[in-house]
């Protein structure tokens, strides 16, 4: 049986905290991490209702997508909702863990179940993620010494690319230099032009190992004055994780569409909103799991036919139509980023078997209630 340390760590993998927005608040909210694990319930919020579903079934962890604690607080007294759920998961030794932003971009998040709910293919991020920041570096050394230079800098952290490590590109050369008074060549003379068989070596390195890699090249080089050059490799934006995603249906009206919308999605009193013309010809869809406004602008930019959505305001949708945008669909924000849970359900018993029992919470904690 897994620990709760071990099943945080099994999230953290899939949707690592450091991608989170600057102003979330994820990770282990409480909980012993050696306590093992058996069962884990799933939900979109931390409600008192949602807590107490959670103690009943005897669950070990709740994890849930919108964080409990999301501003400072200085207490939680049971007197309010927030410290009645947590006090009600207390009690009933059940941990509680929140994988927010950080599950929103992931592959396996947030608006990739939107999507792939959605039945849409090809899915790609609207904003892909910017990858880890790269600089390539190139140096020039004596053939016979090349192998060492090399290695040296594997050593430091250059050379990795995906699951292969020492990776390189050499190419054959000859260079030529005249040692000036003063200097110590290991090879020619002060004053004489010399021609040397030389190796260019090309590395890539994470832009945080440069100092280090730079310096054991020179450590490890024969030259007194070794030729190098240092340069920053610009983002390809071919990340398959980031914000939104974007890709293809089967070509149907934009009123056709949002029936399919409204039959993926759970039933709820907001309903889907539209705004086009429902003859309207849909093939590129884009999505964003939860409030998604922000993302108008650029969602402009792409070549989709609607964008799917929750929380869009007047003013800003509006606009966008206007701008001669996508059309609009609008739905529930709990309904949207409920299509998450059961994926993680089914990530978490693919990693861990029999072990842990999962569970999605029954409970809509969608806030209407009623719509005339």
């Amino acid at each position: 049986m897994p620990s709760l340390h071990d099943v945080v760590d099994l999230v953290h993998t899939w949707y690592p905290p450091h991608t989170a927005e600057g102003w979330d608040a994820v990770g282990l909210v409480w909980g012993d991490p050696d306590r093992a694990v058996a069962k884990v319930m799933l939900a979109v919020d931390v409600t008192p209702e949602v807590a107490t579903e959670a103690a009943e079934w005897g669950a070990d962890l709740l994890l849930v997508h919108h964080p409990l604690f999301l501003k400072p607080v200085h207490g939680f007294p049971a007197t309010t909702p927030k410290g009645r759920s947590l006090s009600t998961l207390v009690g009933a030794g059940c941990a509680l863990l929140t994988a927010h932003t950080n599950a929103d971009q992931a592959a396996g998040g947030v608006s990739e179940a939107l999507a792939t709910a959605l039945g849409i293919a090809d899915q790609a991020p609207i904003l892909p993620a910017a990858g880890e920041p790269i600089d390539k570096l190139t140096f020039y050394v004596p053939a016979d010494a090349a192998s060492i230079v090399r290695a040296a800098v594997a050593e430091a952290g250059a050379g990795t690319i995906g699951n292969y490590d020492f990776a390189s590109f050499s190419s054959p050369g000859h260079g030529r230099f005249r040692p000036l008074d003063g200097a110590e060549p290991m090879i020619g003379t002060v004053g004489a032009i010399s021609e040397v068989e030389e190796v260019r070596v090309e590395v890539v390195l994470p832009r945080g190992r440069r100092r280090q890699v730079v310096a054991a090249m020179l450590a490890a080089h024969p030259y007194e004055e070794p030729a190098h050059d240092v340069v920053q490799v610009a983002d390809s934006g071919a990340a398959t994780t980031g914000t939104g995603r974007i890709g293809t249906i089967t070509p149907v009206t934009l009123g056709e569409f949002a029936a399919q919308v409204a039959a993926a999605l759970p039933e709820t009193h907001h309903g889907v909103r539209v705004a086009g013309d429902p003859a309207r010809r849909v093939r590129r869809v884009a999505v964003c799991g939860g409030a998604g406004d922000f993302l108008l602008d650029d969602v402009l930019r792409t070549d989709a036919d609607v964008y799917v959505t929750s929380d869009l305001r007047h003013h800003p949708a509006a606009e966008f139509l206007e701008e001669g945008g996508p059309a609009l669909v609008d739905v529930a924000h709990w309904a949207a980023e409920s299509t998450w849970l059961p994926v993680v359900a089914e990530r978490l018993g693919a990693s861990l078997g029999e072990a842990v029992e999962t569970r999605v919470s029954t409970r809509v904690t969608d806030p209407w209630t009623m719509r005339l």
